[in-house]
């Protein structure tokens, strides 16, 4: 809306400059007049001031960084006087608006210029817009003059009429800016300069209003603090008097838990957790059950050692002599724990010891039969490594909250296993053995089995959450090193996430290592004996291993050796022995019996198995270890009419299958092999597995069972030092199978020279021992014709006879 404006006046008045400051007109300020150029302008105007013509006038510019502008208003000098500081000053009052022109001359040291006046007039009435506007800057000056206190003053607002001064009165506001207020001055149109004031305090009111809610909320902050400190201080002296007036002793700092989680060195994460827990629990009675389960939870959360690491030991070298002392052979498993040293080493050296939050850790899994040393080379693992050791029994485990920990609502709630073995560690990179693996069980209760999967994932177990902690536990740093003693009864999802390494047991030489460094020297201790005092020879020793104890391990042999030194302590102190004592091959017979187990080529000849047709020897692998395993054939009488085949010895579906594809080949190739095999329709075969109280599966007795049936048509024996293992299959071939290294161990223990083994395994026997291939004649074959051609002797009574 434009403003109907009256002529303007020419001026010429003294220039009184304003720094940072701005005097609008309708206001009244007093000046300093110890400043020069305020003294000079106000002394110009009294000397130019005539008699009778009125107060002195002056124009007041504001000047910003020595910068005058365009306008300034018209004021005049009311009083001259002495300030209330005792300064000298001048009271000035501004009248209107000047535009400034060109300077000029005039008395005094003042700067004078010309100009003229701006005046400006609205209609009346005013219009309904611009009342509005004067009546929304009236309550928005009213409610800031409120907040201030400032009732006079509102009043005195309330008052004003002008659009031009209301304005203008707004230059008294101390929140606006010397450049808002110019702008103000500046602007000559009454009406946009009231909306100009407006919108200032308009935005002003809204900082004002963020701000006294920050303060407020601030403010309560602080009272809150005030106020719980204040109630935590009243609570601690009512629970003192309690404890005064019941008799009991003041708590020590230990019983404080805010205290103690507060100086415990806990992850963010779990700090943060544990103080939740503090605050349930100081919220909480004495006598709330939720307490006790809060101090039981806070207990295990501060005993656990999340920042505790124990350095590693990197000498590769001596940790490879620690192994070799402690275990003899095992080269598989000590190879595999010298390279990760090695690998932990160079990443240390290198600066990769944490890569996207995991450690480097290491999950292996030790598979082999009973007594080889499993359970004890975790231990000497963690002693080659500098590292904490914890076993952790999973045989017979049910139950799913063993491996992850009950839920915090059950009564009598404990974490798992797992954090209980970090927690007995007391780091958090230690060896942990999970023992016997393979017999985890499942039921109702959940399968404990699928709870490891977590635990033993390198990529997973750096977040290991368990059920009562619900907090983040980082095991990536852990060892863990898994025994089973049946690789198949480990669930093949958990069998993927480790490393496997079998344990295939030792060989007759290394047992008699074990026993004369290990077993014998921790028996004489047990049996109350000085190391001088019982000798066992060398000798003994292999004997004891390999007549009196048939196994893959070395626990037999061990309770063989106690069972001799206490017989030999008793003797002593019966006074029918005399001490030192050495023990010679002979003399075992007379202190432990007997031996149990003579190998089938120190028999009698007429004696053995195989002394009779129909009866071979074959290899198999059982939880125990490698065995052998002897298959027997027979021919039933043409008249009885039982025909067919009949098996015995409970075998499995597998090793039946087995024996009717052997059946098979000889008839379909009986006369390539000059066998008598026509009869065999009209006759029964029976092929029975000794040991019937045994469970046997499998396809390796195949060329087994067809070298027994062979036998057993053609009259000719198997030979007593030859075993053999292959699956066989209807056109005569001989395919691969496992476990040839267990199997030849105990060929070579039950005294057998030869074997025959497939053509496909041949590279397997790179893993069995040296000493055991140069006492061992292997013949790997590809055929069923060749496995007969070397088990077979000669034959001794004519085909057709053996055959009637």
């Amino acid at each position: 809306m434009a403003s109907d404006s009256k002529p303007s006046v020419p001026l010429t008045l003294p220039v009184l400059p304003l720094d940072d400051e701005v005097v609008l007109p309708g206001m009244v300020v007093p000046l300093d007049l110890s400043d020069n150029d305020v003294r000079a302008a106000v002394e110009a105007a009294q000397a130019a001031a005539r008699p009778g013509g009125g107060k002195p006038r002056v124009l007041l510019v504001p000047r910003v960084d020595g910068t005058y502008a365009g306008t300034g208003v018209l004021g005049t000098v009311e009083q001259v006087g002495r300030l209330s500081d005792g300064d000298p000053g001048a009271l000035i009052r501004g009248l209107g608006r000047v535009r400034i022109g060109a300077g000029t001359t005039g008395p005094g040291a003042a700067l004078w210029v010309e100009g003229s006046t701006v005046e400006e007039t609205l209609p009346e009435p005013l219009p309904g817009q611009v009342a509005d506007l004067i009546k929304e800057y009236k309550a928005l000056a009213t409610s800031w003059l409120k907040k201030r206190g400032a009732w006079q003053v509102v009043d005195r607002v309330q008052q004003i009429d002008g659009v031009g001064a209301l304005a203008d009165n707004s230059g008294y506001s101390p929140f606006l800016t010397v450049e808002q207020k110019v702008a103000l001055l500046e602007t000559a149109d009454p009406v946009a300069r009231l909306k100009l004031a407006t919108a200032q305090l308009r935005e002003h009111l809204a900082e004002q209003d963020v701000a006294e809610t920050i303060a407020k909320d601030v403010q309560e902050g602080v009272d809150k603090q005030q106020r719980e400190f204040l109630l935590r201080r009243q609570l601690e002296a009512v629970r003192k008097e309690l404890r005064d007036l019941n008799g009991e002793a003041e708590g020590d700092e230990s019983d404080d838990y805010r205290a103690r989680v507060e100086a415990a060195d806990l992850p963010e994460k779990v700090r943060e957790a544990a103080l939740k827990e503090v605050e349930k629990l100081e919220r909480s009675s004495d006598q709330s059950p939720e307490g006790s389960w809060i101090r039981t939870w806070l207990d295990t959360v501060l005993e656990l050692p999340w920042n505790e690491r124990t350095e590693d030991r990197y000498d590769i070298r001596g940790a490879r002599a620690v192994l070799d002392a402690e275990h003899a052979g095992l080269d598989d498993v000590k190879e595999r724990i010298t390279e990760y040293l090695a690998v932990r080493k160079r990443r240390a050296e290198r600066g990769l010891g944490v890569v996207g939050g995991r450690r480097g850790g290491a999950v292996l899994a030790l598979v082999g039969p009973p007594g080889v040393g499993k359970t004890s080379l975790g231990e000497s693992v963690a002693h080659a490594m500098g590292r904490e050791f914890v076993r952790v029994a999973l045989g017979g485990v049910r139950d799913e909250a063993e491996i992850r920990g009950h839920r915090r609502t059950y009564v009598g709630a404990l974490p798992g296993r797992i954090v209980r073995a970090v927690k007995e560690a007391g780091s958090m990179n230690p060896v942990v053995l999970l023992d016997e693996i393979d017999k985890v069980g499942s039921d109702f209760r959940g399968d404990p089995a699928a709870a490891l999967l977590e635990v033993l994932d390198p990529a997973q177990n750096h977040t290991f959450r368990d059920h009562y902690l619900e907090v983040e536990l980082d095991l990536s740093d852990v060892v863990f090193l898994a025994t089973a003693n049946v690789l198949e009864a480990i669930p093949e999802a958990l069998l993927d996430r480790m490393e496997l390494v079998r344990l295939d047991g030792y060989t007759e030489d290394e047992k008699v290592v074990i026993a004369r460094d290990h077993l014998l020297p921790r028996q004489l201790e047990r049996a109350g004996l000085e190391a001088g005092e019982v000798v066992l020879e060398d000798a003994s020793l292999r004997r004891l291993a390999g007549e009196y104890t048939r196994e893959a391990g070395v626990r037999t042999l061990e309770r063989a050796i106690s069972r001799l030194l206490r017989k030999v302590a008793a003797q002593h102190e019966l006074g029918d022995r005399e001490l030192p004592f050495t023990v010679g091959p002979d003399d075992l017979r007379e202190l432990i019996g007997r031996p149990h187990h003579v190998p089938e080529s120190a028999q009698d000849p007429a004696e053995r198995r195989t002394a009779v047709p129909g009866v071979a020897t074959g290899l198999a692998v059982t939880g125990a270890g490698g065995d052998v395993l002897f298959v027997e054939a027979s021919l039933a009488d043409p008249e009885t009419g039982a025909a067919g085949l009949t098996l015995t010895g409970q075998l499995g579906d597998v090793m039946k299958e087995s024996a009717q594809i052997a059946l098979s080949f000889l008839r379909s190739h009986g006369a390539e092999l000059e066998l008598p095999v026509t009869g065999l329709k009209d006759r029964g075969v029976h092929i029975h597995f000794p040991a019937g109280a045994v469970p046997k599966d499998g396809p390796s007795a195949g060329v087994t069972m067809t070298t027994a049936l062979a036998s057993l048509l053609s009259g000719r024996l198997v030979r007593t030092d030859v075993a053999m293992t292959g699956e066989v299959s209807l056109t005569g071939r001989v395919l691969p199978i496992g476990g040839v290294k267990q199997k030849l161990l105990a060929a070579h223990r039950a005294g057998i020279t030869t074997v025959v083994i497939p053509k496909r395994n041949e590279a397997d026997l790179d893993d069995v021992p040296a000493e055991i291939l140069e006492k061992l004649e292997v013949h790997p074959v590809t055929d069923v014709r060749q496995v007969l051609e070397i088990a077979l002797a000669p034959a001794a009574v004519p085909v057709g006879v053996a055959a009637a």
